[in-house]
């Protein structure tokens, strides 16, 4: 990775969230010898009541998280939970639908104990559907596979969803678009989007194929150029925490 090159293209996409309106925080103590701390998504799973500090599945990124909860604590953002003992899972595992919905995903990158944490204090704050996700071998996280692009429309990887969280949204009445080029999927993350509102995100730049199939179901696409930053495995949903969210509502 060239890093004044990928240093550009992570200020670029914080550009693009500051000209939405969004407030863009930083951890500014993060260790040194942790190249892959850029990807916050991993450190931090907001709920409505506080954020959920991640213990990492890898131990080549354990130790970031310390760091994470300081910025928290600095923001004033409540910590409701660390993820602790045999335990380990990656923010990146868990995904919003609405306020009684989350994905929660298990696999490489957060084991059954980690997931169980999870799923305990989000039951606890009023969540009532729990979508279990086994996560294929050769993934880390959902976002590589699935994500929420409208309060009812989802983009997905068709062959590597379990049916029965597919299942479940077409029972709610999402539209499924089906992102199918390989090389958009896997090489340039396309599914690796960030909605900074219902109907409009920002998308991996170079992905026509799957974005003309996204802007098909309704939504808005804003383009930013991270092939640098993808270098680190890693695109815009690995390196967005969010802090704050309007709550999604049918109106």
């Amino acid at each position: 990775m060239e890093v004044d090159r990928a240093r550009k293209q992570h200020d670029a996409l914080a550009q693009i969230y500051r000209d939405h309106g969004v407030d863009v925080h930083y951890v500014e103590n993060q260790r040194v010898d942790r190249p892959n701390a850029l990807f916050m998504r991993d450190q931090v799973l907001m709920t409505p009541e506080g954020a959920i500090v991640c213990r990492n599945g890898i131990s080549a990124r354990r130790g970031e998280e310390r760091y994470a909860a300081e910025t928290l604590a600095s923001l004033g953002v409540p910590i409701v939970k660390t993820i602790n003992g045999d335990g380990y899972f990656d923010g990146a595992c868990a995904m919003w639908i609405d306020r009684e919905t989350v994905i929660i995903g298990t696999g490489a990158r957060a084991n059954k104990a980690g997931a169980l944490q999870v799923e305990s204090e989000l039951r606890n704050m009023g969540v009532t559907d729990i979508v279990h996700f086994e996560i294929p071998y050769g993934h880390a996280h959902l976002d590589g596979l699935i994500n929420i692009a409208d309060k009812k429309v989802a983009v997905l990887f068709p062959w590597q969803v379990p049916y029965d969280v597919v299942k479940f949204l077409l029972e709610r009445d999402f539209t499924i678009v089906e992102a199918t080029n390989f090389e958009e999927i896997k090489v340039k993350a396309c599914i690796n989007f960030v909605a900074i509102e219902p109907g409009k995100i920002v998308m991996p730049a170079g992905c026509p194929e799957t974005k003309q199939k996204v802007e098909d179901a309704g939504v808005e696409v804003i383009e930013a150029q991270v092939d640098e930053i993808l270098k680190g495995w890693g695109a815009i949903h690995c390196m967005t925490a969010f802090l704050k969210r309007d709550p999604v509502t049918d109106n």
